[in-house]
């Protein structure tokens, strides 16, 4: 097992390589896709900017491979390996998503991104297939001691609200737009996957890339009047056989499949783990299921991690543990000492 560490593009300065470093990481996991608003400015800490009901507008970029290449020249400087990368920009792929108009434009432009990502000796690229995004989490200070966390304690506006038609995932993709989104089955969003699947995964095949699809969260049915995918541990496993191929992967994220109202979060991570599907790990822990749970300091959840990480052991885990996000601190530094705690303790125990 390695030790990762999950940093946003904007986030890429000395400052932040090097704490990463002495946190203790080897393996560097970034999020290329920043979230800007009206000004072009950018969120200086882990959580997006934007109002409560989405992160900001998408830029579109397509990365090069030199570009890629420099920046991962940055990242070797502090001794760490580029592993993976996080999300397409929504811009990238929204008419893939919801079946557009412009899906076959958009497929050739993602299967060179893939192809990019491979010339730059990038292994996985961490994607996933959700037409809101990460939506509906309510910030409270319900974490230990009173630090500031995040969850969800059933409906509210933010879920219920339609997505206008100028937003896919939760940023704003085309400001033109008008009206709101059409109502779309859960096997509409299924077909649009495998057309993405089939598309998308010989490529990732030739280039020597692993896709690593990570779950819905919040793994609910619907979120905006809109469908949700992976939201129960077994269609992680729907998804990987519509395509079998070691470039056809899992992007596990603990802290989602424990939210899940049904399945044993153990069951699952042995089953996943044990097929080789998994390249890297969202490590955090929760307490309580969708629509009532709240994320929680590492050592304080439902979830026994030391049983998780001797799990990962006795399956030959050999892929990238990174801590995802964590209740902040009451502290100077908020985001940076919930990190510090984070990455200690798993630290602490891939090294036993």
């Amino acid at each position: 097992m390695k030790l990762g560490f999950g940093l946003y593009r904007h986030m890429l300065d000395d400052e932040h390589l090097r704490f990463a470093k002495q946190l203790g990481a080897t393996h560097l996991i970034v999020h290329m896709t920043d979230y800007f608003n009206n000004n072009d400015s950018y969120s200086t800490s882990d959580q997006p900017i934007g109002d409560k009901f989405g992160w900001g507008y998408a830029k579109g970029d397509i990365w090069t491979t030199a570009e890629l290449l420099e920046i991962k020249h940055k990242i070797e400087s502090y001794g760490l390996v580029w592993y993976a990368i996080e999300n397409f920009d929504p811009k990238h792929w929204d008419h893939i998503l919801f079946g557009g108009p412009r899906r076959d434009e958009q497929i050739e432009i993602v299967k060179q991104i893939i192809r990019n990502v491979g010339a730059a000796g990038i292994p996985v690229f961490g994607y996933n297939f959700s037409l809101t995004g990460v939506t509906g989490r309510i910030i409270t200070n319900d974490a230990r001691g009173g630090a500031q966390t995040v969850g969800m304690s059933g409906t509210n506006e933010i879920l219920e609200a339609p997505l206008p038609n100028s937003m896919a995932w939760n940023m704003v993709v085309d400001p033109h737009a008008q009206g709101i989104r059409e109502a779309m089955d859960v096997e509409t969003l299924w077909d649009n996957l495998s057309v993405f699947l089939r598309e998308v995964i010989p490529v990732a095949e030739e280039a020597g890339v692993i896709m690593a699809a990570h779950p819905d969260d919040p793994p609910v049915e619907t979120v905006r009047g809109l469908p949700k995918l992976v939201n129960q541990p077994d269609k992680y496993q729907r998804l990987l056989d519509i395509y079998p191929s070691k470039s056809n992967a899992l992007e596990y994220c603990l802290g989602t499949v424990a939210e899940m109202s049904e399945g044993d979060i153990y069951e699952a991570t042995a089953k996943y783990v044990s097929q080789d599907k998994v390249p890297y790990i969202h490590l955090r822990n929760v307490v309580g299921k969708v629509p009532h749970y709240k994320e929680v300091f590492i050592d304080e959840g439902d979830v026994d991690i030391k049983r998780v990480i001797a799990l990962l052991s006795e399956h030959g885990f050999d892929g990238v543990l990174i801590p995802d996000h964590t209740p902040q601190m009451s502290c100077p530094g908020p985001w940076h000492s919930g990190m510090a705690y984070a990455m200690g303790y798993i630290h602490a125990l891939i090294k036993q």
